[in-house]
């Protein structure tokens, strides 16, 4: 098996052009660690750094600190990519849902060229949320106590005047942000597999020392912690587990057959097909459970302000009860994430759509009326599978919180068990073989899998 895949990784570089993306793709990610290390001039990045590193090692699991994973460590080392590639994705999201509900954009979508307006729409929205963002961000740094809940020992800024500082900072996080969607546009272009994706993932993999640091530390004598190699056993079933999990649930899809009938256009004449359509089980992917982060994050902040500022008791016991790992906090999150599942299929799955197109083209579901019969049945089928693919990211949303309770596990090694980070590792690198395993077919050399093929699409 590790012979047959050492071959293909071989004959990968036997194909100029599979050669030339690889390598590109790879001096384009290193790009992309270096803009997340470089400092931003005027701040203190390793007094930062050694509160995440305290932190960690005491078992935190803050927001920032889950940011700071994504970002590659940019944020707790003060760096130019301290923003990532979040703002970029937050304005494809924000444009998304907009030409769901928005009947000029919606039909731009549908007009020749109409795609590139609306993904120029989304790089200007880009540049507008990195200046709020970016600001906002220059201002936390400069009170990293209201910012991280956390006494640092000194202030990050290191220049005078403050304003030169804010304006200074905002346009260097803005930059590096632009910087990084324009390496990942130049991946998809030029490299392999989804550049966007890449950048996150990355950044994802960049903590993977740390994390087998953390891990190598929970099962050894002088790591404090004491773990038998019955919990090693548990933890290596567990995460062979949830990797199994997800790689099925993110390629399962029912397929909907559809027939075309007879047709003729002009002089040509086009006889039927058979076809299916595939609906995805986790049509939404990961934008449910970082809808309900982002929105979780704040009650316990504003109640905690709320409570400074009135001084009365039972603010403090409500911010307690939405601290991650609390019941309280467990059973909204995983509400919320039912919720925001079929929030986003409803904004993105337009079955009414879909059966018109069925209609013009000449297909029909076998067995079921063009038309009004074809959207509800659509409808339904949806409705059920997402109810499965919702569950699912419930379950893997809510391991990392329950091992870390639990099983006193650090956050940066019960990350890497479930959580957004191992949807978007798997899915990308789902994404990226794909394409790799098609370059290979194409030139009649064996790909990753020589029983069977990867199926469905991330």
């Amino acid at each position: 098996m590790f012979s047959s895949i050492a071959n293909t990784f071989a004959n990968c570089f036997k194909i100029p052009e599979l050669k030339s993306r690889i390598l590109f793709t790879m001096v384009v990610l290193a790009i992309c660690r270096l803009v997340a290390i470089i400092v931003v001039p005027g701040l203190d990045g390793g007094l930062l750094k050694k509160f995440f590193e305290d932190q960690a090692s005491r078992g935190g699991s803050s927001l920032m600190g889950m940011y700071s994973m994504f970002t590659g460590g940019a944020m707790e080392h003060c760096a130019v990519g301290a923003l990532g590639i979040m703002p970029y994705i937050s304005a494809t999201i924000i444009i998304q849902l907009l030409t769901a509900v928005m009947p000029s954009l919606s039909k731009l979508a549908r007009e020749e060229g109409g795609r590139i307006k609306i993904i120029q729409y989304g790089r200007y929205l880009t540049v507008l949320l990195c200046l709020g963002q970016g600001f906002f961000m220059a201002l936390g740094w400069e009170n990293p106590e209201k910012l991280f809940n956390a006494h640092l020992g000194g202030s990050l800024v290191l220049i005078e005047p403050l304003w030169w500082y804010r304006i200074q900072t905002t346009l260097i996080l803005t930059t590096g942000t632009l910087l990084l969607m324009w390496l990942g546009e130049q991946i998809t272009d030029r490299g392999i597999g989804n550049g966007v994706s890449l950048v996150i993932t990355i950044g994802i993999l960049a903590r993977l020392p740390q994390a087998g640091q953390g891990l190598i530390d929970m099962f050894s004598a002088t790591g404090g912690q004491g773990k038998g190699p019955l919990h090693a056993v548990a933890m290596l079933l567990m995460l062979g587990g949830v990797v199994a999990g997800v790689i099925a649930v993110t390629q399962a899809q029912r397929k909907i057959p559809v027939q075309y009938a007879q047709r003729t256009v002009g002089r040509k004449s086009y006889a039927g097909t058979s076809s299916f359509m595939p609906l995805r089980v986790n049509y939404s992917g990961v934008m449910p459970i970082i809808f309900a982060q982002a929105i979780l994050m704040f009650p316990d902040k504003i109640f905690n302000i709320l409570h400074s500022t009135f001084n009365l008791p039972v603010f403090a016991t409500i911010a307690g009860k939405f601290r991650e790992g609390e019941p309280v906090y467990l059973i909204i999150y995983s509400l919320m994430i039912l919720f925001f599942s079929y929030f986003w299929v409803a904004t993105q799955f337009n079955e009414l759509q879909i059966s018109d197109d069925l209609k013009k083209y000449g297909g029909y579901i076998p067995g079921v009326r063009p038309g009004a019969a074809t959207c509800n049945f659509l409808h339904y089928a949806m409705s059920r599978i997402t109810l499965a693919g919702a569950v699912f990211l419930t379950i893997i949303a809510i391991i990392p919180i329950l091992m870390g309770r639990l099983m006193d596990i650090p956050f940066q090694v019960n990350q890497f068990f479930g959580g957004t980070s191992m949807l978007i590792l798997v899915g990308v690198l789902l994404d990226t073989m794909r394409q790799v395993e098609s370059h290979l077919l194409m030139r009649h050399y064996d790909g990753f899998l020589k029983k069977g093929r990867i199926r469905g699409r991330f």
